[in-house]
């Protein structure tokens, strides 16, 4: 049954015309309805002036992007915009510290700003975590780090939110399934193939902001129950496809031996990002430079996907990317899990990430190393590198060079040298492929420090 799209915005129920299409941002539609402090700075994702946070039930707040968020997206949520902080006649505490501070210049991005330490006062961590979502052009950030650092929770109650429940939203012209059971999103899956599947929307969401794409008919899974969940086994875990980053990433800063992921996750876009992209969507839109793609090559891990006609099966990552934004994703079958082996024990598991900045970046050259060694050798090398082909790649030659070899500079030389036979990299704008081929065997040479003096490898961990 055709419903209209319902959330709360601000702590009211609003329920939206039967003409608004889903598939419209969030952003645009905030704005539309007069809610300005939201801003539009970039409709990439990468500004954080749009910034809003979702309330959720259990009292966690979520930042996220305005831009990259779709209605459909928000159906049953509650949404609270830099509008719904203030009292009558009197700011929020935090807008207030911002303007005591002397934290805001040209104002343009301190609603976003003001929206991201709200969050932060809830969820807490590193200030300079919270904040990396949001730039200001006026560079302005000790102030507004020294806000970060002081600004306390507001105790207020989360929202009371209805349970979820299956939904269709349509307009004249477009139509967003949104299930909340894997059988329900499966089945749809098989009648509408032709559907954009719509994960967190992080990348996807781009097709919505910037290039204004109006894609007749949206599957939407995240409120899938079964995609968001997380096993934690002892050799393993079994990751949702649809569980967002954020929660992955809380949950890898309790696990020692998988603190490089962890650390690269917390580099993989912003709080903002990580609230609403996922793992899953990552595989599915199989660019060459998606950060978490080379840990799941060295660790080897498997990609589960299933089909109502044909149920489940499962294959390795390297099977399931098969070139250029290219998978092995059948068109009636879902992405529904990540098999992920933790490390062996006494093993070297390290993630890399090179980029113009260290925050909030797309990757120039990635990759992600794994070492299992023995008695001061080098038992067995698995070595993944993003951004140095059409998909993320395993480098055989370097592999070969390391494996049975002493753990000794001249090894991972060796290793960095056989690296130019196993990838031709391609120039663009964020680096040449002279660039990419020294940086990526850098990180080689990098590898060895991290293996023998981990105190020189000048590591950031989360």
């Amino acid at each position: 049954m055709t419903q209209r799209i319902a959330f709360i915005l601000n702590g009211e129920a609003r329920t939206l015309p039967a003409e608004t299409p889903p598939g419209t941002t969030l952003l645009d539609w905030l704005r539309a309805a007069g809610l300005t402090g939201t801003k539009e700075g970039c409709a990439e994702g990468d500004c954080g002036a749009c910034t809003v946070v979702l309330e959720e039930a259990d009292g966690g707040r979520t930042p996220v992007n305005a831009c990259l968020a779709v209605l459909g997206q928000m159906q049953g949520r509650a949404i609270r915009t830099v509008e719904g902080l203030s009292r009558p006649g009197a700011p929020h505490p935090v807008q207030l510290a911002m303007a005591e501070g002397d934290a805001t210049q040209c104002g343009f991005c301190t609603p976003g700003i003001v929206m991201s330490a709200w969050a932060h006062a809830r969820e807490g961590g590193a200030a300079h975590e919270a904040l990396a979502g949001n730039l200001c052009r006026c560079t302005g950030y000790r102030p507004i780090l020294s806000v970060f650092e002081g600004v306390r929770d507001d105790g207020a109650a989360p929202p009371a939110l209805p349970p979820l429940t299956s939904a269709e939203l349509a307009s004249p012209d477009q139509v967003f399934h949104a299930p909340v059971t894997l059988a329900e999103a499966l089945a749809l899956r098989a009648a509408h193939p032709e559907a954009w599947l719509l994960a967190g929307g992080t990348d996807l969401g781009l097709r919505f902001a910037g290039h204004r794409e109006k894609p007749a008919r949206i599957l939407g899974l995240g409120a899938v129950a079964e995609l968001r969940a997380l096993e934690i086994g002892e050799a393993s875990l079994r990751i949702g496809a649809g569980l967002p980053y954020g929660a992955l990433l809380r949950a890898l800063r309790g696990l020692p031996d998988l603190a490089p992921l962890a650390g690269l996750l917390a580099r993989l876009g912003s709080r903002q990002i990580r609230g609403m992209g996922t793992l899953g969507g990552n595989l599915g839109t199989a660019s060459p430079i998606g950060d978490a793609l080379p840990p799941l090559l060295a660790l080897g891990a498997t990609v589960e996907v299933q089909s109502a006609a044909h149920g489940a099966r499962s294959l390795p990552v390297a099977e399931f990317l098969t070139g250029y934004r290219r998978t092995a994703l059948a068109a009636d079958e879902i992405i529904t899990a990540i098999g992920l082996p933790r490390p062996p024990p006494g093993a070297l598991f390290a993630c890399e990430k090179l980029s113009k900045r260290h925050d909030q970046d797309i990757s120039t050259v990635s990759a992600a190393f794994l070492l299992e060694l023995e008695e001061g050798r080098i038992r067995q090398a698995r070595l993944a590198f993003g951004g140095m082909a059409a998909t993320v790649v395993r480098a055989a030659g370097a592999e070969a060079a390391l494996t049975g070899a002493p753990l000794a500079e001249a090894s991972f030389a060796a290793a960095a040298q056989a690296l130019a036979g196993d990838v031709t990299p391609l120039s663009d704008g964020r680096g040449s492929a002279e660039y990419r081929l020294r940086g990526a065997q850098g990180l080689l040479m990098r590898l060895f420090w991290r293996a023998t003096r981990p105190e020189l490898a000048l590591e950031v961990q989360a």
